[in-house]
Order: structure tokens, then sequence, then C-alpha cells
């Protein structure tokens, strides 16, 4: 049996409360036992892990990786070893893809292309075909097939009958919707957020009730059909206010967030000269939002951080901020970006435990995934980190086929040095390498 041991790291674990001195023991890709003073059995793998930390595999449930139809941005090969170089042993690739993953053989054929890659890949299925909101996707067929949810993302699920019917047939298959909140014609023509700076810039702005008023809707649907509603990347204070509401009255819905809503905001589009690496949606909003969104994360309003990884060719982005596409490369950058938040103390009470629940339990919870945590028999999937790591963001270097980041040249403090698999090692020291073919 294949075994790899780990050895006297600091072991967090916040879907069992577990935060130690410990080692772990996996056998044949299964957490075998988390504990102090274990041996290391005959022949086993071992990393020596004192003065590093010992997480679940990190967990990112919204990236794009545009395979098929867009591989000179991104293919799943690309973007896995993006993902175990970031830290991340799974991830959720959105269906926006050409064809659009709206159908059980794409589907499969994501899964296929994913066996034995650098990191797990869950596809989520489009909620309507085409992404076009006009017809309802073959749910029940792509759940069977392995569609670990259903989204639309990209574009917003206009007609408010078919997020009824969407919720409503989703809750019956024990499925999540995830949504992209934008009311289009609000948002129709926008390059930023709508405001001062907007105005300054001469740039046509995308207002906080663009996103505010879908959720409103969307809520008040969830309140009559029942299941579970997932929203996308927040960026307003308005809605974590609603957000936090719908929670108190028990509805089942969660949220996420990105690290580039939480540290940025529109005066980066002003002081970079229009970098179309700050042009995403949401827009990178304001200062009041951003603190909004922290105070979100921190009181559990929102559940899960994501990269919304979104990769596009240099010459995509090397045009006017009016016609570049929206979108930040964040499978590399994730982790970094808020351990640094966490080693600086800026994140207000931002701590490890918290940044490691929001990356790997609650992604989990989510999308009903396994893994999540080191508890025994779980998945052999595990993040290693150095907290004190000197770590530069080099986009030249990046495993990722796209270098569009807001990011490049920023120094940090914190990495992850080695993402784990299956018990096998597929990032080390920021090496990967891909596991055994499984399909």
């Amino acid at each position: 049996m294949k075994q790899l041991f780990i050895k006297g790291g600091r072991v967090i674990d916040p879907a069992q409360s577990y935060d130690q001195n410990a080692d772990l023991l996996i056998k044949n890709g299964i957490v075998e036992k988390v504990e102090q003073g274990l041996q290391a059995p005959s022949g086993a793998e071992i990393i020596e892990a004192e003065g590093l930390v010992v997480t679940p595999g990190m967990i990112d449930i919204h990236v794009h990786l545009r395979d098929p139809g867009q591989e000179y941005k991104e293919d799943i090969a690309s973007g896995t070893r993006a993902a175990a170089a970031g830290g991340f042993s799974a991830v959720a690739a959105m269906a926006n893809t050409d064809p659009v993953g709206d159908d059980p053989s794409m589907i499969s054929y994501v899964r296929k292309r994913a066996a034995g890659a650098a990191a797990r890949v869950y596809p989520i299925g489009a909620l309507t075909r085409g992404l076009e909101g006009k017809e309802m996707a073959e749910l029940g067929r792509m759940k069977l097939a392995g569609a670990a949810g259903f989204s639309d993302d990209g574009k917003p699920l206009v007609s408010g009958m078919m997020m009824r019917n969407a919720l409503h047939y989703a809750a019956g298959l024990g499925a999540v919707v995830i949504v992209h909140e934008e009311d289009p014609y609000l948002s129709a023509g926008g390059m930023m957020h709508e405001g001062s700076v907007s105005s300054v810039l001469g740039l046509r702005g995308i207002p906080a009730a663009a996103e505010e008023a879908m959720i409103s809707r969307d809520l008040l649907i969830l309140k009559i059909t029942g299941g579970r509603l997932h929203i996308a990347h927040v960026s307003t204070a308005g809605s974590v206010d609603m957000l936090r509401r719908a929670k108190a009255e028990g509805l089942s819905v969660t949220a996420e967030v990105t690290p580039h809503h939480l540290l940025l905001t529109d005066r980066l589009v002003k002081n970079s000269g229009y970098n179309t690496n700050t042009k995403v949606s949401p827009p990178l909003r304001c200062e009041h939002d951003r603190q909004a969104l922290w105070e979100g994360l921190l009181d559990g309003t929102i559940d899960a951080i994501v990269s919304d990884h979104a990769p596009h060719h240099p010459d995509d982005k090397d045009v006017e901020y009016d016609f570049a596409p929206c979108g930040i490369a964040g499978l590399e950058t994730t982790l970094p970006l808020l351990l640094d938040e966490v080693s600086s103390g800026r994140g207000k009470n931002f701590t490890l435990p918290l940044l490691v629940e929001k990356l790997t339990k609650m992604p989990a919870r989510i999308l009903d995934l396994p893994g999540g945590t080191l508890k025994a028999g779980s998945p052999g999937d595990v993040t290693i980190i150095d907290p004190d790591r000197d770590f530069i963001i080099e986009p030249e270097n990046w495993y990722s086929k796209s270098r569009n980041t807001p990011f490049a040249g920023k120094r940090l403090r914190g990495a992850p040095v080695y993402t784990i698999v299956g018990g096998e090692v597929t990032m080390r020291e920021g090496v990967v390498t891909e596991r055994e073919y499984q399909g």
C-alpha cells in the first residue's frame, strides 16, 4: 500500500475543530489517522512539516478552465497545474465553455480530461441551454454524469420564472444553484463601479443596484421554492446586508467572495492608468463595499473564498479599457494574498484557522464534495503551507497560460509548499507534477 507520512506540522482542520501539532498518515489515497506521536510506517514517504501548517486540501469552487473551446487561454491540464501550484487540491469548473457544458457528454468530457491531473476537477453544469436563459438544461442527466452543481455563471439568469423552475428542479436533485447576480439592464455598457471614480475617468459605471436587485429577487423566489442557492462573487455592502438577513430568516443561501474584491477598490482603475487587469465582473467596488465584504466574511455571512480564476490571452487584455474582457487569473495568487493578510494583521480578526475554513470546510459543504477535512476515511488531499515564506507574484513564471493580474510584482509573506491529491504529491516547493492517470 502506498503510504505518505506528514510529520510534526501544525494541523488545522476546521471541520473537526482541530488545531494542534500532530502527524498525519495517508494510506492508499485515504486519510488513515491524525495523531500526536505517530510512528512512520516502514517504506512510507515522509514529509517533514515542523514549522509548517498542514490543512485539508484547499478547494476553489469557482474557476474558469476555458476547456473546451478556448484552450489558447487555459485548458484543463494547465489550469489544474496552476491550481496545484496555488495550493488547491480541487477546483469546480464553470460551464461557460465552447460548446457550453449543458449536457451529460460535456460533464463526462471534463471529468475524463481531468483524470490524473494535478488537481481534482468537479464540473459545474449549465442551468440553461447555451447559457441563453430560455430553456432549462438537462440537470438530472448532468447530475448523474457527475455535475457538482448548476450555474450560468458569466451571465445572469434574467427570467424570474426560469429561476423559480431551476430552484424547484435542482431542489429535487439535492443540487445547489449558483448564480451570477447582475441586472443586465442596469449594468448595460458599464465598465467599472458606478461612483465618483467612474465619473472622473469618464467610464460608464455599473451601479451596486445591478447586483443587489437580482439578489433581492432571487431570495424572494427562494422563499417560495426552497432548495439551495449560492451567490457567486458578492461585491457590495447592500448584498452582504441582504444575505445576513436571509440567513437570519433561515433561508438556505450561501455566498462567496474573491480576494480582489476583498483587497482592491475602483480607485485602482485610476491609479493604474486604466490597466485592463483591473476590469472584472462584478467590478471592483468602493472602500465602503470592501469593508462590508470583510465584515461579512468575518461574521459568517460570506461562507467561502474563491479565485474566480478567469484567464485571458495577453492580446485580449492589451486593448482599450472599453473593449477588454473581464477577469483576473487567480489560482496561483489567492492563497498567498490571503496568507499575507493573516501575517500582516491587516485583515482585522482574520485568522489562519478562519482562512482555512473558508477554503476547505465551507467549499466542500456548499457543493457536497468529498474532502474539506482530514477526518479518518476522507480523501488524502492535503495542503501544506509555510506561513513565513517570502513570495513574489511573478506571472511570467506561472503554470497558468494566462498572465492577467493586477497583483504582479507584489511581495507577500506566506505560501503553499506542498499540494497532495489522493496521497500523491502534485506540487512540491513550487514544482508541479501530474498524478498517475486514473481514467
